[in-house]
């Protein structure tokens, strides 16, 4: 039993005696940067979902004008997505 563990430790400071300093920062860069990616995502959609509730709130006859300043591309995806999430037309009749 003494000579597995024996084996055993001696194949993990092996393992760790090739992981150099370079490596470790390497790996921390990675990580900071697959943070960064997450977190920028995760505000955008946050974004999108609070301008989302911004449009419901408004009078369809605003809406529509707020999304005509916008890009054409991002004003249909917006439209989409009010019609999918909300079941609401960017217009709507007088009611």
């Amino acid at each position: 039993m003494a000579l597995v563990t024996g084996v055993v430790l001696r194949t993990i400071k092996a393992m760790l005696a090739e992981i150099t300093v370079t490596s470790v920062v390497i790996w921390v860069v990675c990580l900071l940067l697959a943070v960064g990616v997450g977190w920028s995502r995760y505000e955008k959609r946050r974004t999108r979902d609070k301008f989302l509730r911004e449009l419901i709130a408004m009078d369809p006859v605003r809406r529509e004008k707020v999304l005509s300043r916008l890009r054409p591309e991002i004003a249909m995806d917006l439209r989409q997505q009010l019609m999918e999430r909300f079941r609401i037309s960017s217009i709507q009749s007088g009611r």
